[in-house]
């Protein structure tokens, strides 16, 4: 593994942790803002693995996975997923946002988000 592949891998891997604490201390917002992050660089981490080039500066998950060029590997439970946590970096930003937000994301609803990132994430680990 190349050293830039190591520093996605192993950020990805801290912000799971923070999702894992932000849900143990019912911070529901931030949970699915840190998995969405973990995606967002284990995707990077898989870019750089392949390409010899910068994982791209974009927060786009379809996005990355299309450039990294496995995002028609996924199923349609993994892209739907990835659909569904896409709006999570951005409405977690934004105070006009957050009150939406929050009212939709239980503790039940978080454990789902954050089981289905550790599923994706150990997914991409093994192309890795």
């Amino acid at each position: 593994m190349n050293e830039k592949t190591r520093y996605w891998v192993e950020i990805s891997d801290y912000d799971l942790e923070t999702a894992e604490a932000m849900l143990r201390s019912k911070r529901y917002l931030y949970v699915g803002f840190m998995c969405h992050q973990t995606i967002e660089k284990i995707f990077k981490a898989n870019f750089s693995a392949k390409k010899s080039e910068t994982a791209p500066y974009s927060h786009s998950l379809s996005y990355l996975a299309k450039q990294g060029g496995f995002y028609d590997s996924f199923t349609e439970r993994q892209k739907d997923f990835i659909d569904q946590i896409e709006p999570l970096n951005i409405e977690a930003r934004y105070p006009s946002h957050k009150e939406r937000l929050l009212k939709s994301l239980t503790e039940e609803k978080c454990s789902e988000i954050l089981q289905m990132t550790k599923e994706l994430q150990q997914w991409i680990k093994e192309k890795l």
